[in-house]
């Protein structure tokens, strides 16, 4: 395939544009949930996984097994989580949203509206763009997964 440097720099760039304003508007969807920003990537993740372990939890938001312990302890205290045991691990735990915790609900009003202008862009698009968009960003995701597992083992 023949393409310009520069559309692949504009690529590059939208990506790393893309990346950057997802963490600030995590940042402040945080700020508004009245959390810190390792608390509310947990709950996020929670939210989109439905139940984790400790262990993915503590990978996901980059804090030590204590550390984790402290964050979990703090978001089942203040009513956001709940601890089940592990069936797959009789030692184990696993976690997931409070069902009777509002945050879920009050995610959703937070994230709604960037979702609906999501949907709306993705409408001006036909469906052969669409698959190209969606090959493109499961491909390039791929490509990050494989260099940070590369980037972990040594």
């Amino acid at each position: 395939m023949d393409t310009s440097p520069n559309l692949h720099q504009q690529v590059f760039m939208a990506a790393r544009d893309q990346g950057i304003s997802s963490v600030l508007f995590r940042n402040a969807i945080g700020r508004r949930l009245g959390l810190s920003i390792t608390d509310w990537e947990c709950l996020g993740l929670l939210l989109i996984k439905g139940i984790a372990t400790p262990k993915e939890l503590a990978r996901y938001t980059g804090l030590t097994t204590g550390s984790t312990t402290a964050m979990l302890d703090r978001l089942e205290k203040a009513g956001f989580i709940t601890r089940k045991p592990n069936p797959d691990d009789r030692r184990g735990v696993l976690i997931e949203i409070d069902p009777n915790s509002p945050i879920s609900q009050r995610s959703k009003e937070l994230v709604g509206p960037v979702q609906k202008a999501h949907h709306e862009l993705l409408d001006t698009y036909t469906d052969a763009e669409l698959a190209i968009i969606a090959d493109f960003l499961a491909r390039f995701t791929q490509n990050v997964k494989t260099q940070t597992e590369l980037l972990e083992q040594g």
